[in-house]
């Protein structure tokens, strides 16, 4: 079977920038051309490498990013003939003097893609930057790490450039479908650093929302002057635990606490503690707040003294929020991703790789082995009859969001899958999510509050998150809301669901079912673990999902326990695969008639995040860890402090040439991280990364949401809009991370409040009339 994007022909001119994005346009079906320069490209340089022998095609960086791609060496004047025969050209600026725009006015209908640090445009679109340097300048290093210590990355596998690679394939997807009904390309600027934003949770915008600024809390989170911690140790290694409070989290802290208690660690008052409510009674003076500090202590000392493998069992017999902090070699013995068939054999070269990103009634394909350099020259430059797969251009080129006309019913909540349907809201899809005031959504209750103020309808978070959404208020448990839900699927082109499997199909609502009714729709799932498999029950979040999927372990000091990512990293990752996979799901549709479905797993899809340390694991047996700001590539590598209270500046010496400029700047060339922060804590953060950048070498200070607000670069990308938001009147939420020629995106309100869209979803999309809203509001299923 051909897969959802086979008509579509992909030139990637990238490194290992972007060797991310035409890897899963290559799942998704694409025929995928890797052009590299005659010597090969960068990536192809960059370790780890195969039985640790260096060389072009033993890259297990390459292997990672680029199987089931044609190679193709080649220069500028052979792209400019290729891109006659293209749909899309992915660029990071490999070949230098290559005119993009000369490329589309040869071929109207091409879509051009550039992933630059900063945009193409702007006051910093000229600057020197590396994945630590965007870390910092995105605001996700300032977030990670100890306290004491300075700010970190997530080790192992760069990840900064990797954000912005699947923002790339997210908008390559969203393009198409576009240009399916208009005929024209376009061109699309990704920024890296506005990718990486989203890698905060919207915590970049509490002083644009006039809430307190968040400080990092290593392993844990940081809640007003409260620390809740997450790593806790095992006899074997260390485990995630969610051991939190309020109505959702509380009852399995309190299942937790009864179980500590019966291992002997607790006392019988710290059982019995009000957990549900311990953070309201300790404000309100009612509860002592040492015993939060007790309760985790007791925690880690039962911990210890169970492996990862016990702690799991019993969080699947009791109910809990624990997951292992997973290695690479824990990964790659996974029982779990070995059921749902992930891991690959690819006998060309010996060893598995990680697999198709998604399950889907169309498959994502089977990629094979890395290809050698130049392995598809004559091949493809032998034959440039090919042209791209677009209808006749429709006149004038239409400039309206590119989604609009297409229906989105949503189910979905926290963080994932509802920045999935934000982005198809902000490119003009009309969204309907469907919310209840009796199940209210958990982020509602996590800051940044608007002002200060703690209300379900005024964080910053929800705000951004479920931005440009209609809301319907539906109790979905009602037998008269159902009838809604089932004209509301009549409506619908598309349906998201983020329930833990079975869920959907206990309401009747499984694929199987609305295809029964609706041939024609596409539906995706998303959940953490996938709709199969032992574990594809896990309840959980995207830390958990974090820890399980390899990121808690190699983020943090050799010396110390792992802190892991800041918050719940594969809700970062996820949305960019959700919208690709669904995108890809809709064009095909589009051409074919034909409905999809797809089975996202948070926890697999983030796996190619780390496909050169997974690689490294299977092929050499080497299991990544902690490391610090350590780098293999770079000397000079490092977060460092500067004046101020935790005010910092991460500096990179990209080649031998900056690591002259900063001994020259220093009075040494004794270049190690004791010297350079002596020298760095004297100085003023800005001012010293102003005098880097003009001496060529990489920096930038370690922004936080104050630094955030006010970077000229964001402000000229206009990344924090303000919109109305019926609640608050006003609120700030987070724009596109790229944009779009010809059809930009808009978002036009904030999240909205429970209930705010019911009689205009039902009066005007569904054509209710108001007997019949008047019927359903009586029989309490508006609700």
């Amino acid at each position: 079977m051909s897969g959802m994007l086979s008509p579509y022909r992909i030139l990637d001119l990238t490194d290992e920038r972007a060797n991310l994005t035409g890897l899963l346009l290559a799942q998704l079906g694409a025929e995928v051309i890797a052009v590299e320069p005659p010597e090969g490209t960068r990536s192809r340089r960059i370790g780890p490498f195969a039985n640790d022998e260096q060389n072009i095609d033993s890259s297990l960086t390459h292997w990672a990013w680029n199987r089931g791609k044609k190679s193709v060496a080649a220069d500028v004047p052979d792209i400019q003939r290729l891109a006659r025969t293209a749909d899309v050209v992915v660029d990071c600026g490999v070949f230098a003097n290559l005119d993009l725009a000369a490329l589309r006015a040869e071929n109207p209908s091409l879509i051009t893609i550039t992933l630059s640090a900063f945009g193409s445009t702007g006051p910093k679109s000229d600057w020197l930057a590396t994945d630590l340097t965007l870390l910092a300048s995105g605001g996700q290093l300032g977030l990670t790490g100890d306290p004491d210590r300075a700010p970190l990355q997530v080790g192992a596998v760069p990840q900064g450039w990797l954000h912005g690679a699947l923002e790339a394939a997210e908008a390559t997807t969203i393009a198409l479908v576009e240009r399916s009904k208009s005929g024209w390309g376009q061109h699309i600027d990704v920024s890296a650093q506005q990718a990486v934003t989203q890698c905060t949770q919207t915590m970049l915008m509490t002083t644009a929302v006039g809430a307190p600024l968040v400080a990092r809390a290593g392993g844990g989170i940081k809640a007003g002057e409260y620390v809740l911690r997450t790593v806790y140790p095992a006899s074997d290694g260390y485990v995630s635990i969610n051991f939190m409070f309020g109505e959702m989290i509380g009852p399995y802290s309190r299942r937790l606490m009864e179980w500590v208690f019966d291992e002997g660690f607790c006392d019988e008052a710290t059982r019995d503690q009000n957990w549900i409510d311990f953070f309201m009674l300790i404000y309100t003076g009612q509860a002592d707040p040492e015993g939060l500090s007790g309760a985790q202590d007791s925690i880690a000392a039962f911990t210890a003294t169970k492996t990862k493998a016990e702690l799991m069992a019993g969080n699947e017999e009791r109910r809990l929020l624990i997951a292992p902090i997973a290695t690479t070699k824990d990964i790659v013995e996974s029982e779990h991703l070995a059921a749902r068939g992930f891991f690959e054999d690819v006998p060309e070269v010996g060893c598995v790789f990680p697999g198709r990103f998604a399950k889907s009634t169309v498959p994502l394909t089977y990629l094979g082995s890395p290809p050698q350099l130049g392995q598809h020259t004559d091949e493809v430059i032998g034959n440039l009859e090919r042209r791209p797969v677009a209808p006749p251009p429709v006149e004038p080129a239409p400039t309206r969001r590119p989604l609009e006309g297409l229906k989105v019913l949503d189910f979905t909540w926290a963080i994932a899958a509802p920045m999935a349907t934000r982005n198809l809201a902000d490119h003009g899809a009309t969204v309907v999510r469907i919310e209840s005031e009796g199940r209210m959504d958990v982020i509602r209750n996590a800051g940044p509050f608007v002002n200060d103020e703690t209300h379900p309808d005024n964080t910053a978070q929800y705000h951004s998150a479920n931005a440009g959404k209609y809301l319907l208020s539906l109790d979905l448990s009602n037998q008269a809301a159902m009838a809604v839900v089932w004209d509301l699927v009549e409506w619908a082109d598309v349906i998201i669901e983020a329930f833990t499997p079975k869920a959907m199909a206990n309401w009747g609502l499984d694929y199987q079912s609305l295809k029964e009714r609706k041939p024609e729709i596409v539906m995706l799932s998303s959940c953490l673990m996938g709709q199969t498999g032992p574990m594809n029950m896990y309840p959980g979040f995207g830390n958990l999902a974090g820890a399980l999927s390899g990121f808690y372990e190699i983020t943090g000091w050799p010396d110390r326990p792992p802190t892991g990512p800041f918050l719940a990293y594969t809700d970062y990752t996820a949305p960019r695969f959700t919208v690709t996979a669904l995108m890809a799901a809709v064009d095909h549709r589009n051409r074919t008639g034909e409905g999809v479905y797809v089975d996202l797993s948070q926890h697999e899809s983030a796996l190619h995040l780390l496909g050169p340390a997974l690689l490294d694991q299977a092929v050499n047996g080497r299991t990544a860890t902690r490391s610090g700001n350590i780098s293999d590539r770079y000397g000079v590598h490092g977060v460092y402090p500067t004046v101020g209270d935790d005010k910092w500046i991460a500096i990179v010496c990209q080649d031998d040439t900056a690591q002259e400029e900063l001994s020259e700047l220093i009075g040494s060339t004794q270049l190690d991280d004791s010297a350079i922060a002596e020298w760095a804590s004297s100085q003023d953060r800005f001012e010293l990364q102003d005098l880097l950048q003009s001496r060529g070498i990489a920096a930038h200070v370690v922004v936080d949401s104050e630094d955030a607000l006010a970077d000229p670069q964001l402000t000229h990308r206009n990344h924090f809009r303000r919109v109305p938001q019926a609640y608050s009147g006003e609120t700030c939420i987070e724009g596109s991370h790229y944009q779009m020629s010809r059809t930009p995106s808009e978002a036009l309100w904030g999240g909205p409040p429970i209930g705010e869209h019911t009689f205009e979803v039902l009066s005007e999309m569904l054509g209710y009339g108001s007997d019949k809203i008047a019927d359903l509001a009586a029989a309490e299923a508006l609700y």
